[in-house]
């Protein structure tokens, strides 16, 4: 279940963001929880009796449909008595999703969603506070400088216009606080208005070609951890819902043709788990040239090492298969099925916060250089001048 699920079979739902962190907390600003109104949930801010808290709070947004912030207070000395292991404070925005939208909104929100579908990279803006009453209004703003939405006032917009310009919202999730005359304050100071800027994200996809003892509670475990599980195999009696009841697709098919259908891009994570070595080279010589986030093979050193050998006496460069992890997985001392899909979930686990870790260092290097490059101020509506068309 995700936004995109909530839209399309119009369920009313309160989207949970963590905006601020005070002191030891488990997840970080950025993270979401959706709460429907049945009280079912997906994502997390935690877990716990602070996510119970925050769900009952959600559960409050969705009866009145008006979004509102909520304080999770998380110290120590209350983290005792509930038997949590965290403490500190955990600023929440929880926004309404559902028919007191209008139709406006809903439709902004679809055509967001929809248009990650078609490669674009749009950066969400949404107002959690504001003088105005104009909490959740929103503001979609395309990598083109295309612009949807409103957040309540002009001089709102070409803020949140300049801040996406200057490379706030395209790397990571970002708050912006604001005084009474539109400056940049800190939290200590009166905030009349704040805005968050959610990056562009895309649904991070877990391709596993093996429906064997491995594959299935790699499928199941990798569910849990939120990703859009798909399963190939070639064998009926492997690869069927009736087996893998949590995965999102089960493709029974060659693994050549099944390979030549799926779109694999860089939010692709890509484990080879079939049953010899023969399917194993099939499918790495199909995924070795796509941009994956991760690609990795079962196998003892020995096999894999005569497999890489193989491919590149076939054309294969040797730079190529640089990027397979194999062996597989982390150096747990893993054993079971269950012990080893652990090991290639924290192996993957690892290479996305890596990945995501150096986006946010280039994104820093980025936004110091266009300092660098400014040779004269940018025109600001904050400086009550006219505002200059935005080129994203």
């Amino acid at each position: 279940m995700g936004l995109q699920h909530v839209l399309e079979e119009k369920l009313e739902a309160a989207l949970i963001t963590v905006t601020k962190v005070l002191g030891s907390a488990p997840r970080k600003p950025g993270a979401q929880m959706l709460v429907l109104a049945d009280g079912t949930s997906a994502g997390t801010i935690g877990g716990g009796c602070g996510e119970a808290d925050a769900r009952q709070a959600a559960l409050q947004v969705l009866a009145t449909g008006k979004p509102r912030k909520h304080c999770l207070n998380m110290t120590a000395d209350i983290a005792e008595d509930e038997g949590m292991v965290c403490g500190g404070i955990m600023e929440l925005f929880i926004d309404y999703l559902g028919r007191h939208n209008g139709t406006e909104q809903l439709n902004l929100l679809e055509n967001y969603v929809l248009s990650f579908h078609h490669g674009e990279t749009p950066v969400l803006v949404t107002l959690t506070e504001s003088k105005q009453d104009k909490a959740g209004q929103k503001l979609v703003i395309q990598k083109n400088g295309q612009v949807t939405g409103d957040l309540g006032l002009p001089i709102l917009n070409q803020i949140a216009l300049e801040e996406v310009w200057a490379g706030r919202g395209h790397g990571h999730f970002a708050v912006l606080n604001l005084d009474e005359r539109f400056n940049p304050c800190d939290t200590t100071t009166e905030v009349a208005y704040q805005m968050l800027l959610e990056p562009p994200v895309s649904e991070t996809k877990l391709v596993i070609l093996g429906a064997g003892h491995i594959g299935l509670p790699l499928a199941g475990m990798g569910k849990m951890l939120g990703y859009e599980v798909t399963v190939v195999d070639d064998r009926p009696s492997f690869a069927n819902s009736g087996r893998f009841r949590t995965a999102d697709r089960v493709i029974c098919n060659d693994f050549e043709k099944a390979l030549a259908d799926l779109v694999i891009d860089s939010q692709t994570y890509v484990v080879i788990v079939t049953r010899g070595h023969r399917h194993d080279k099939v499918c790495l010589k199909r995924v070795i040239h796509q941009p994956a986030g991760y690609i990795g093979m079962i196998g003892s050193r020995r096999r894999v090492k005569a497999m890489l050998a193989e491919l590149q006496e076939e054309g294969i460069p040797a730079a190529a298969l640089e990027k397979l992890y194999s062996p597989i997985g982390l150096k747990i001392g893993a054993e079971t099925p269950e012990e080893i899909a652990v090991c290639i979930l924290g192996e993957i686990i690892k290479v996305q916060r890596e990945h995501k870790d150096r986006v946010k260092q280039q994104d820093g290097v980025r936004q110091q250089d266009n300092v660098k490059l400014q040779e004269e101020p940018v025109t600001s509506v904050r400086n009550n001048e006219e505002p200059q068309k935005m080129l994203v």
